[in-house]
């Protein structure tokens, strides 16, 4: 273990300017994540523009306190109007509402932040614990292993995406197909430009990433922008839980926060997977099950926990093998993708100072978390009540001058446009787009390792096989593809329709 490494990563973070980044991501993400329909990966990819002119310290410390703030703030109207302001707060509508409405809403919120806070601690110990065994073990890995690792990402995201695995292999290969526009690796010839300059440099990830998920949100808020007023529930009793109330939850929250670390470490899961999961085990280990549902406290503190957890948990993929574990997660490589750094297991080893300082950020973004939720969780009562066609052109404003501002270039916003449209047709037929970004990420990495790999082997596929770290990988992502599909279930149909031999 490189314990100066973890120190530099704490210097970093610890300056003046990133403590104030982290405040100020905490409290943007807060309101991000109260108003119903937006959610955290569209507010990270709205601020990845941001990160272009900042030291890597400064932009990954913003963007993880910001993916904290909306892993809380998400719980706000779901407690306060019925409507989760983010897919990892649906669970905390089943009895945070009721409390809500019995006059409670302020101790369910309480309870709420307080578990967010020490399930995203947790989280971020043990990432921080986990990095620098994992920086031993991805010493082993070379070109070989690294295409192995990249066919392991496409699968599992695309197998655990949302819909059905033919689909989220789809927007992976889709995600693939887009990454090799441009100037190829070897021969510099210009590929799928169509006489376009402006391609010869490749699609510029930021601008996929803002059109695929923040135009989509955007016209899926216009959409709904005439129905009925937000009514919020009042906050009038007290925010901050009392000692013997904490101490009575500690072992909830504690036995959530690790369902939502081991859930994060799975690729393509979320906080919603780990919600769902960490409030059915609050039920079973509840000694009256009859109160969940009607406004039991255990109910708020059980998802809340677990979907702050997930956020450190999907960072342990991301760190040591550069596999996303959430869409969040992917647009936090980017944000390394933006300063040169590109993704991989070469994260803790070449760049371990960049590496512990996002550590470092999610564990400080946990406590910032903690102080500011208590200071704004009462303002964000009024982002609730924001009209939903006025968040949704404010979104497409932000979405222009981000785009635009990347390299004060119109064909990049009409290029956005482009995705975003894209991006809306895919959610319409049940495609997730969080596969295509993963796609976009790995593209890059598979096709220079994999070219390396050959030359390595003498344009042999057998050199795949020399390596037993490799074999596993692809066994892994071979097992992952033939699971997900229906081919199992037709066999059992056939042999059920097989008539009995006599």
């Amino acid at each position: 273990m490189d314990t100066s490494l973890i120190v530099v990563g704490l210097v970093n973070v610890i300056t003046l300017t990133n403590i104030s980044l982290i405040l100020g991501g905490t409290l943007l993400g807060l309101f991000v994540g109260a108003m119903p329909g937006l959610s955290a990966t569209m507010a990270l990819a709205l601020l990845l523009p941001l990160t272009y002119n900042m030291d890597p310290a400064s932009g990954l410390s913003m963007l993880a306190a910001l993916y904290v703030g909306a892993s809380y703030g998400g719980s706000i109207s779901a407690i306060l109007l019925r409507t989760p302001g983010t897919p990892s707060a649906a669970a905390t509508v089943l009895d945070g509402y009721p409390l809500s409405r019995q006059g409670q809403a302020g101790r369910a919120l309480g309870v709420s932040l307080f578990a967010s806070f020490a399930g995203g601690l947790m989280s971020g110990l043990a990432l921080l614990t986990v990095a620098p065994l994992l920086g031993v073990v991805v010493l082993e890995f070379g070109p070989v292993e690294m295409f192995a690792i990249a066919v392991l990402g496409i699968t599992i995201i695309g197998s655990l995406a949302q819909g059905s695995m033919i689909s989220g292999l789809l927007s992976g290969a889709l995600g693939l197909l887009v990454s090799t526009v441009g100037m190829d690796f070897l021969t510099g010839t210009p590929r799928m430009t169509f006489g376009q300059i402006n391609l010869f440099s490749g699609v510029e990830f930021v601008v996929a990433l803002i059109g695929l998920f923040s135009i989509p949100q955007a016209l899926r808020l216009i959409e709904k922008s005439n129905g009925a007023a937000k009514i919020a529930s009042k906050i009038a009793d007290r925010l901050i839980p009392s000692f013997r109330e904490l101490k009575q939850l500690m072992p909830n929250i504690l036995r959530s926060g690790c369902i939502g670390i081991i859930v994060g470490v799975i690729p393509g899961t979320g906080g919603d997977t780990a919600s769902w999961f960490a409030y059915n085990e609050a039920k079973r280990f509840a000694k009256d099950k009859s109160r969940f549902g009607k406004g039991d406290i255990a109910g708020v503190a059980a998802p809340e926990s677990a979907n702050n957890a997930v956020v450190g948990g999907a960072l342990i993929p991301t760190i040591a093998l550069g596999i996303p574990g959430s869409s969040s997660t992917a647009i936090l490589l980017g944000a390394l993708m933006v300063q040169g750094i590109l993704p991989g297991p070469n994260l803790l080893t070449d760049y371990g100072d960049v590496t512990y300082t996002l550590i470092w950020a999610v564990i400080f973004a946990n406590v910032g978390l903690l102080l500011v939720g208590l200071m704004f969780t009462k303002a964000c009562v009024s982002v609730t009540k924001v009209p939903d066609a006025f968040v949704a052109c404010t979104i497409i404003t932000l979405c222009i001058i981000g785009s635009f501002a990347i390299n004060n270039s119109i064909f990049d916003v009409g290029l956005m446009l482009g995705f975003g449209l894209f991006g809306y047709w895919l959610s319409k037929a049940g495609v997730s787009p969080a596969p295509m970004v993963i796609g976009l990420i790995l593209g890059p990495v598979m096709e220079n390792s994999f070219h390396q790999s050959m030359l390595i082997g003498n344009h042999s596929f057998a050199v795949f096989l020399d390596s037993p770290i490799a074999i596993v990988l692809l066994f892994i992502a071979t097992l992952s593809v033939f699971q997900a599909t229906p081919l199992f279930g037709w066999i059992k149909t056939l042999r059920r329709q097989r008539p009995a031999k006599n």
